[in-house]
């Protein structure tokens, strides 16, 4: 562990909103777990489950982290299954799939010890300029602005920036205004302070002005009707919506399950046969056309189990579930495994297919089980946190055929 100044400090601040700001912290900011030190590790794993999940939604995720993982060295070992089983219902596993990559990076080259600085802290896999400089500031104590959505939105509402906050034109105008007043003895403490105050505060919506520490230098506060208008909102598209068939095939016991490519949307977790419904396509028929198309596999009569819905942040999906029993003799011409009920809670699969799982059990039309329900109770992780390209949802793994592999 190293030092650092992101804690309480006695020195003077020349910004009066810095000093007012951090006169608030200190006696407001909240217990969490990584707040205990400056310990490098649980500061890194804390920011990378923030980036894109708030506070309360992370703390459950975080604990469990550090206590199956409790350093570097012990992240750098685990398999990359166990890393994603125990990231499992924390969404964008794109996230713990670059911690693995980076703790393996750490404990190898750099033999143990952390980046130090911003620019360092960029280098490994998954860090981006927000949590470089947030690291930075936090542990290494430099002088930098990390800007994420929460001080986006305080700085827009203190400096009444009408602008795109998720342009990087205008996030680089207002760290530049930020920079200004940024106390060097404690820059990680001020950034920190911005980002409660957005999440506790200076909310998205119906901001609490009246509890805001900084009010008064705030224009937003002081000159709008409802300050809660600024940042400006661009108008929402509508969610595309994908139908998809999976096929639940069993036999002697086991189901036939699929692990998705390492790397790209839910990379690494495993799932059953199936993709997205053609036009004018039966639902039955597709099972049956991607189950050929994926695995070689051939059944006899299908079963439906109905419909499973789920929803990403960027599309909503409707799975058409069916079952079917394949012969002994049945060797699938594809990777994967024949998979009983009872390990599925040590694979880590995503919530669609743990919906699908609870389905066919709540059917009946499972055999009997021997392990328990691995379906989630949260949301999913959107499209667009986990396949940076751009991808749609028809493109898939399968290059052949350009058919989609649904998530599920």
């Amino acid at each position: 562990m190293r030092g650092g100044r992101s804690g309480r400090s006695g020195a003077p601040v020349s910004d009066r909103r810095a000093a007012l700001l951090l006169a608030w912290f200190d006696a407001h900011r909240r217990p969490l777990p990584w707040r205990a030190d400056l310990d490098p590790y649980r500061r890194w794993v804390a920011e990378v489950l923030l980036q894109q999940t708030r506070v309360e939604q992370a703390r459950p995720y975080f604990d469990r982290f550090v206590a199956q993982f409790p350093s570097v060295a012990a992240l750098a070992r685990a398999p990359r299954e166990a890393v994603l089983r125990v990231w499992q219902g924390a969404g964008y596993y794109a996230r713990a799939r670059h911690l693995h990559d980076a703790a393996r990076q750490v404990a190898g080259d750099g033999a143990g010890v952390f980046p130090r600085g911003r620019d360092a802290w960029a280098t490994l896999p998954g860090v981006g300029p927000y949590i470089a400089a947030a690291l930075a500031s936090q542990v290494d104590g430099e002088a930098v602005v990390a800007m994420d959505a929460n001080v986006a939105r305080v700085a827009s509402r203190w400096f009444l920036e009408t602008g795109d906050v998720r342009s990087a034109r205008v996030r680089a105008r207002l760290a530049a205004r930020l920079a200004t007043f940024l106390p060097r003895d404690r820059p990680g403490a001020f950034n920190e302070a911005l980002m409660e105050l957005g999440e506790t505060i200076c909310r998205p919506t119906a901001p609490s002005c009246p509890d805001c520490p900084v009010r008064r230098s705030c224009r937003a506060a002081r000159e709008l009707d409802d300050p809660g208008a600024i940042p400006r909102r661009p108008p929402s598209r509508p969610k595309p919506h994908v139908r998809a068939a999976v096929v639940v095939v069993e036999r002697g016991g086991r189901w036939w399950m699929q692990r998705r490519p390492d790397r790209g949307f839910l990379g690494g977790l495993w799932e059953f046969p199936g993709g997205k419904i053609e036009p004018r396509e039966s639902p039955e028929a597709a099972a049956r056309r991607e189950l050929a198309e994926e695995t070689g596999l051939r059944v006899g009569p299908l079963r439906t189990a109905g419909i499973v819905r789920h929803a990403y942040s960027h599309f909503s999906v409707d799975l058409h579930v069916f079952v079917g029993t394949a012969p002994a003799s049945a060797r699938p011409g594809s990777p994967g495994r024949w998979v009983a009920p009872g390990e599925l809670g040590s694979l880590p699969i995503a919530r669609g297919t743990g919906k699908i799982v609870s389905r066919i059990r709540g059917a009946g039309r499972a055999f009997p089980d021997s392990g328990s329900d691995p379906g989630r109770t949260r949301r999913g992780p959107p499209l667009g946190g986990e396949a940076r390209s751009g991808r749609s949802p028809r493109q898939g793994r399968r290059a052949s055929t350009a058919r989609s592999r649904v998530p599920r």
